[in-house]
């Protein structure tokens, strides 16, 4: 194993694998030796050659900023010597690339026993699911949760509520997008039977609320008005019992892999995270793609400086004007609240070795591998076309991995360099960048892709990956975030941006 990587040929940086101090020597595959000017920490970036004032410092072949002063050889190129290049509104041209033809899975990965709902839709989960229109009554449900996992769980994968605090007072879009949301919660196909709580006086009316569910879906799920029972446990567990009976029957069955949708996300991104996770997880979703599959990505504001590589995918013009329009939709909400665009990334990326947005950016994207863009979804909406689709949703985590379960994401496949415990609706896959990570905190990390540093060829992570996702979606193991019963969901305010 090397101490530092090369990604790119035309780059201006390597990447330190390890701790590296002052006075070290580093010899180029071509030879070259230097000394390093500085401590550089692991997942940091060192000048390979020196850089002028102004000079664009490459990194993944595309510039990820420009240098503030005069960087010598051997020196750590980091906050204070490099900053971002992106600035301001930008005008796009559709300039579309040749189509990548990308692997198939393994002929034993090509299925996954699933069930098979009514509509045709597959779930990877036979759950009930609470849903309430509003966050007055989330002890209520919370506590139902409880007497129906102790009542019902042996016949159902679980019973699960994913509180939230809103739907009381809420007007207009703010209170349309919120519905949106939680109906496409509701319709999701984990879901065996959703039970739908009200209070009774919110803004969030059920009986307004059951008009944003499809028709389709109303038959697996049960409303009940808190006010307007008696005892609203008792009437909740009775709801939850006839739902059981509907779904306890359903058996997995094998089901092709073009029934099967993956979320895409990362968080407490890295310096390695753009280069062993995220394009791990792009070969996967490239393979999935392959075999018919869907992938949905999100968190645009971190695809702000490497845009213009999934605009150049777009399967067509209106879907690269789409891409366009959620693009500078997003920057133009950061404008509206008086936000700085470009002000990304967080701490603990910094703390990771990135510097810029238009290098988290670039790592961010790789998520999506090199498939063709086929759709752009608002927040909230459910997927209707296979292969890959982008949602509209921030970068937040919990937010995005709600929209992307929303959007109809099966499982989660999340990326993170500094670990998170966390656990959205739908079986969250945690990922490290780095073999520290996924044997210090063995109990958040779910797979190491920081196999890919350590001999690890792309071909044989990626079928390991791949198998991991199919074992999971068809109820053979479980995440360790489903282990630990972590299942949250939140909400995007401010509604939708395009």
């Amino acid at each position: 194993m090397n101490d530092w990587i090369a990604i790119q040929p035309q780059d201006d940086v390597i990447i330190a694998l390890r701790d590296y101090a002052k006075g070290e020597c580093i010899t180029l595959p071509d030879g070259v030796s230097f000394t390093l000017l500085d401590d550089v920490p692991k997942g940091h970036k060192i000048a390979v050659h020196t850089l002028a004032p102004g000079d664009d410092v490459m990194k993944y072949g595309f510039s990820i900023g420009i240098a503030q002063e005069q960087i010598e050889q051997g020196s750590w190129i980091h906050s204070h010597n490099l900053k971002t290049g992106l600035h301001g509104l930008l005008e796009y041209e559709y300039q579309p690339g040749a189509q990548v033809q990308t692997d198939m899975p393994p002929e034993h990965l090509l299925s996954f026993d699933g069930y098979l709902r009514p509509n045709g839709e597959a779930g990877i989960r036979n759950e009930i699911w609470i849903v309430n229109t509003v966050g007055c009554i989330n002890k209520v449900c919370e506590a139902l949760a409880r007497m129906g996992q102790s009542q019902f769980g042996s016949r159902v994968d679980g019973v699960f509520h994913f509180p939230h605090p809103f739907g009381c007072s809420q007007l207009g879009d703010d209170l349309k997008y919120t519905q949106q949301l939680l109906a496409s919660l509701v319709e999701h196909p984990n879901a065996g039977g959703v039970l739908v709580i009200g209070l009774g006086c919110e803004n969030n009316q059920v009986d307004e609320f059951r008009e944003c569910i499809a028709p389709e879906y109303r038959g697996k799920v049960r409303f009940l008005k808190a006010q307007e029972t008696d005892d609203e446990l008792e009437e909740g567990l009775r709801l939850m019992e006839e739902l059981v009976e509907i779904v306890e029957h359903e058996q997995r069955q094998p089901l092709p892999l073009s029934k099967l949708k993956i979320g895409l996300k990362c968080g407490g991104s890295d310096g390695l995270s753009g280069i062993t996770a995220n394009p791990l997880v792009g070969a996967v979703a490239d393979m999935l793609v392959a075999a018919g599959g869907t992938a949905i990505l999100t968190e645009v504001p971190e695809m702000f400086g490497a845009e213009t590589i999934l605009m150049n995918r777009a399967a067509n013009e209106q879907v690269f004007h789409d891409l366009v329009d959620l693009v500078n939709g997003f920057k133009q909400y950061f404008v509206n609240h008086g936000q700085n665009i470009y002000e990304n990334p967080s701490p603990g990326n910094k703390a990771g070795g990135i510097t810029t947005l238009e290098e988290k950016s670039l790592g961010c994207t790789q998520k999506g591998g090199r498939s063709s863009v086929v759709d752009v979804l608002r927040y909230g909406k459910r997927v209707t076309q296979t292969g890959l689709n982008i949602v509209e949703a921030p970068g937040n985590d919990l937010v995005s991995v709600t929209a992307l379960s929303a959007a109809g994401a099966h499982i989660v496949l999340f990326t993170t360099g500094r670990g998170t415990p966390f656990g959205g609706p739908v079986p969250t896959v945690k990922i490290a960048t780095q073999s520290d990570l996924a044997n210090r905190k063995k109990h958040w990390i779910d797979f190491n892709a920081g196999q890919l540093l350590e001999g690890q060829t792309m071909d044989e992570v990626k079928v390991q990956l791949f198998s991991q996702l199919i074992d999971i979606a068809s109820g053979r193991s479980h995440t360790l975030s489903e282990q630990h019963g972590f299942r949250e969901i939140a909400i995007f305010k401010d509604g939708v941006i395009l």
